[in-house]
């Protein structure tokens, strides 16, 4: 095996150039036979009972060079990229120069490589101070949310629909006088003015009263998700039956005792503050540590390869179908719903993807200038957090190399960042 190693016209990219032994690749061809000999079918032989050789013969020696390579070749990729210290970052082109039974396989692979970075300053960034204060108008608004959690509905019967009210209606739309299909409830509860139908249906609700039938008439957005309604005028038949209001607790002490633990409503509102305290703590930390990470970034000089985005984004795309795969949905399917192309949506994630490469590689570059290292303690110690979170075995997750090193790189990273906030000038 050997391997020849030539720079591209292109930044951080390489040519590698792959010779392996013409044995090793007889070796693929065997294996791979091996794995599928119960497929072979040749007269005179039970079906899997196939010699390599008459195999060869029946049907070319050639129909085992695409699964011989691809078994072959991971292996000697990875273990040549590890031997020569390649940090490869974007998928490898691939072209084949030779592959022929008895000949040693030629075959190039051109990579982008992980780039320089030129970390310029990281101590004494100076960035605004930010702080949020708690107002009595918080206060007032998390108590509401808690009251209208609590509240009850309640009918009324002697006047018509108002904004804000809750109509139950029947409803049926049509397009040119046609039904069409998901257009048609019964004692559907509407919100009115929660704008959750068509732009206009719900202002016409307004002023109809108890078992009314009115056709209300609407225009489908023209970029609905629906192309066969999209833009189009449509009728909908409508018959309210109840008008419902919402009736809210009186925040006195007897709601903080229905609501919370506590006994008074005073001390309700002392919890809330506390808490709200922190939530805002903890939003001006993160928002202080971004700000830090970014005038890091804006120091430091570095030319990212197309192929460390393309990779972001696969893995991105990759988080979004595992959270839509627990709603019973897949990619493809949600991004029909929502009208965008595969590529769209890839554009759309480009600025995230291309703001969290940088972060990663400029905080790396920080960890290694100011020597910040990762305690086998602190490494024990969250991989204990982990295990109990998870309701994994704390023995088991040690011995995972590939989880280990994740950790590692994740308590390196948040040290990182509290480095260089600490060394912050906060104005």
């Amino acid at each position: 095996m050997s391997l020849k190693i030539e720079k591209t016209d292109n930044k951080n990219e390489l040519k590698l150039e792959f010779t392996v032994e013409a044995e090793k690749f007889e070796e693929g061809i065997k294996t791979v036979f091996k794995k599928n000999a119960r497929y072979f079918n040749v007269p005179g032989f039970r079906k899997g009972k196939v010699p390599f050789n008459i195999a060869v013969k029946h049907y070319g020696v050639e129909i085992f060079y695409e699964d011989a390579f691809n078994e072959i070749v991971p292996e000697i990729y990875d273990n040549e990229l590890k031997e020569n210290n390649i940090e490869a970052v974007s998928k490898p082109e691939i072209d084949i120069v030779q592959m022929e039974k008895g000949k040693d396989l030629i075959f190039t692979a051109v990579v982008q490589t992980k780039p320089e970075v030129k970390v310029g300053k990281y101590k004494g960034v100076e960035i605004e101070k930010i702080e949020y204060k708690v107002t009595d108008e918080d206060i007032e608004k998390d108590l509401k949310q808690k009251a209208e959690k609590n509240s009850r509905m309640v009918n009324v019967e002697d006047r018509a629909v108002k904004n804000g009210d809750f109509a139950v209606i029947d409803f049926e739309g049509s397009v040119d006088g046609v039904p069409f299909e998901g257009g048609k409830a019964e004692n559907h509860e509407l919100e009115i003015g929660s704008k959750s139908f068509i732009d206009g249906f719900e202002d016409q609700v307004i002023g109809m009263k108890i078992d009314e039938e009115k056709d209300i008439n609407v225009k489908f957005p023209d970029e609905y998700f629906s192309k066969d309604l999209a833009g189009k005028d449509a009728v909908f038949k409508v018959k309210l039956h109840e008008i419902k209001v919402k009736e809210l607790p009186e925040m006195d002490d007897e709601f903080a005792k229905d609501v919370s633990e506590f006994d008074t409503i005073k001390e309700l509102k002392e919890d809330i503050k506390k808490k709200l305290e922190e939530q805002n703590e903890n939003r001006a930390k993160y928002e202080t540590e971004d700000k830090a990470i970014e005038a890091v970034c804006d120091n430091t000089e570095i030319d990212i390869p197309s192929g460390m985005f393309e990779a972001e984004i696969d893995n991105m795309a990759k988080d979004l179908e595992t959270r839509l795969s627990y709603q019973g949905m897949k990619l493809d399917q949600y991004l029909k719903i929502i009208g965008k192309s595969e590529a769209d949506f890839r554009e759309e994630m480009r600025p995230q993807a291309e703001k969290s490469v940088k972060t990663r590689l400029v905080l790396e570059a920080v960890a290694e200038d100011a020597k910040i290292e990762v305690t086998e303690e602190e490494m024990n110690e969250k991989i204990k957090e982990m295990a109990t979170a998870y309701g994994r075995n704390e023995d088991e997750l040690k011995k995972n190399e590939e989880f280990k090193k994740y950790i590692e790189s994740s308590i390196k990273s948040e040290k990182t960042v509290k480095y260089i906030v600490d060394n912050a000038k906060i104005k």
